[in-house]
């Protein structure tokens, strides 16, 4: 065949608009082992041309994953001997066909290394009775006199008044505190709300110094509706994002069961899950101490993180995954070497379903991003490839 011809079935193939024909003259060529290197070519030309305007990576980022998507599907033929197999060589090539135009269409890409022999080809085994839509802006205000107010089912606007700020909900995913007066006089009674997301839900929270809030999904902030005194401090449960107003004479302190993180103005994410076993602090942008209940700390630069297990010991990783550990608060699933376990955590907090495992958690380590907009179904088709089957009854997931 010639490249004129295999480029022109292969944009085809891409824009899911090919013939039957054309489909079987493809996959015919693709079998042909060494048409290999013209194959990666022909995935780069079209990456390539592809509108930038459509990707949701650019430059650099963007070619390492298309690198990986390639390369790990190609790596994880070849551990299993794959490539001596025709019917299963071109099972992974289109494979990694499909996970680049994933990545095209819906920004989402995915690869599996296997860490067992016996790892499955991508055979999919997903059922689902019905679909399971994806989280969305829900979250309950709790104010200083117990009232409860639903965020996700109250009209935008003022909503109450809580000592020194003005409670408004400014659009659906969003409450802001405004302070009514600059200066509050020291020593005056200073009320407390909680804001909790539930499970499937998340939201967003600026608090009376201008500081911003993204809480993830089962979470919860208690903050006080004006900062007196010396310092500005709330505590939290579950996943939260911070962007902290700078105020040097104020530090800003999150308070979780087992350590404070101290800022002046920063960026940085805290993740402290109950099931994740350690708690994490990821700086993105300035810089925070980490000080845990017995008195250990650590300070943080940019791009570190800091982890904090049951028995408050403090691991400090200096070059930390920033973007994976921020990519809930940017509406992505990020999987940077993931066992199965991590994956269905975050899919089971986010989607509030029950995961279960029909053989055990299966074994091997995922990388992949898909946007946390779409309904399970496709989180799952993605998880697919690296054959791992899925059923779905109601709000029961079940891996297979």
């Amino acid at each position: 065949m010639e490249n004129t011809r295999a480029e022109y079935l292969f944009k085809r193939y891409f824009n899911q608009t090919e013939t039957a024909e054309e489909r079987d003259e493809l996959m015919e060529w693709i079998d042909k082992e060494e048409n290999e290197q013209k194959i990666k070519a022909l995935m780069h030309k079209v990456w390539n041309e592809f509108r930038e305007s459509e990707k949701i990576f650019t430059g650099k980022k963007s070619e390492e994953i298309l690198h990986h998507v390639l390369e790990g599907h190609l790596k994880a033929a070849d551990s299993q001997k794959l490539m001596r197999m025709r019917r299963h060589r071109v099972v992974w090539l289109r494979a990694a066909a499909a996970a680049v135009l994933a990545l095209l269409l819906t920004g989402g890409y995915f690869w599996h290394t296997a860490t067992s022999p016996g790892t499955k080809t991508a055979v999919s085994h997903l059922q689902m009775k019905n679909d399971v839509a994806p989280g969305g802006n829900k979250a309950t205000l709790t104010l200083a006199n117990g009232k409860t107010i639903i965020l996700d089912s109250v009209r935008s606007g003022q909503l109450a008044n809580q000592g020194n700020s003005k409670v408004v909900k400014v659009n659906n995913g969003q409450l802001e505190y405004e302070a009514q007066d600059s200066k509050v006089k020291e020593g005056s009674r200073v009320s407390f709300n909680t804001l909790t997301t539930p499970r499937g839900g998340e939201y967003q929270l600026l608090l009376p110094d201008g500081s911003k809030v993204w809480l993830n999904a089962s979470s919860s902030i208690r903050f006080p509706t004006a900062f007196t005194g010396g310092e500005r401090k709330v505590g939290i449960t579950g996943e939260a994002y911070f962007e902290i107003a700078r105020n040097p004479e104020k530090p800003f302190i999150v308070q979780t069961n087992r350590m404070n993180v101290t800022v002046l103005g920063t960026h940085f994410n805290v993740n402290t899950y109950q099931d994740e076993g350690a708690m994490k602090v990821t700086l993105v942008d300035g810089k925070v101490k980490v000080t845990t209940d017995d008195g250990r700390g650590a300070i943080l630069k940019p791009g570190e993180q800091a982890q904090v297990n049951g028995t408050a010991q403090i691991k400090l990783v200096e070059n930390a995954d920033v973007e994976e550990s921020v990519a809930w608060k940017n509406g992505l699933f990020q999987f940077d070497g993931d066992d199965m376990g991590m994956i269905m955590r975050k899919v089971s907090r986010w989607y509030d379903v029950k995961v279960s495992y029909k053989n055990g958690i299966p074994p091997g380590h995922f990388t992949g991003v898909i946007s946390r907009n779409t309904d399970l179904s496709e989180v799952l088709k993605m998880l697919e490839l690296s054959g791992v089957g899925f059923n779905v009854e109601g709000k029961n997931l079940i891996v297979l």
